[in-house]
């Protein structure tokens, strides 16, 4: 079994059919979803063509990525949320531009405050959300996007304690022989 990013990466890295992506540009991975985005080649455009024409042509050709290679990419998603007990989502990065196909939106359970709840109310009143729910993701995407560095870091962190665990001694080998003694 997986047990480590490195390998759930090597894995797609593995599985995907050669020339799908230019290469894998990022797999991520959490407790419902593994998201799989891929580099893909970018249209042929004029050295003068301006910022809105090149942003349009990335976004058609990641929507013609999508269409032409879904039997592909569903095949390696199938076979990966057998294996892995996830969700698999895709995406393509075409010249400055990320694009996510499909992702998971799973609920998220907290129990808040009156003052972190007015904070949420707040941002629904100025419109900056429909609901509590958008608000609180709004809020998760702005703490995002500030700690990125700090974040990453953490996160590297946690992989290196799953891997110290994994090379560890099998504690149920050690107690079933301990009991024959």
């Amino acid at each position: 079994m997986i047990t480590t990013h490195e390998e759930l990466r090597g894995w797609f890295a593995g599985r995907i059919p050669d020339g799908l992506f230019e290469s894998l540009a990022e797999v991520t991975v959490d407790r419902e979803e593994i998201t799989v985005v891929g580099r893909i080649a970018e249209p042929s455009l004029a050295k003068d063509t301006s910022g809105p024409e090149q942003v349009a042509a990335f976004l058609a050709r990641a929507r013609e990525f999508r269409e032409r290679t879904r039997d592909d990419r569903i095949a390696v998603a199938r076979e990966a949320e057998q294996r892995f007990g996830r969700k698999v989502s895709w995406g393509a990065e075409c010249g400055t531009e990320r694009v996510l196909f499909t992702h998971v939106a799973a609920p998220v359970m907290t129990r808040l405050r009156q003052p972190e709840r007015q904070v949420l109310d707040t941002l629904v009143e100025a419109g900056v959300a429909r609901s509590r729910s958008d608000a609180l993701a709004w809020c998760v995407r702005l703490v995002q996007s500030h700690t990125d560095d700090w974040l990453t870091e953490l996160r590297d962190s946690l992989e290196q304690v799953r891997r110290v665990r994994a090379q560890g001694p099998d504690t149920a080998a050690e107690e079933a022989t301990a009991g024959e003694e």
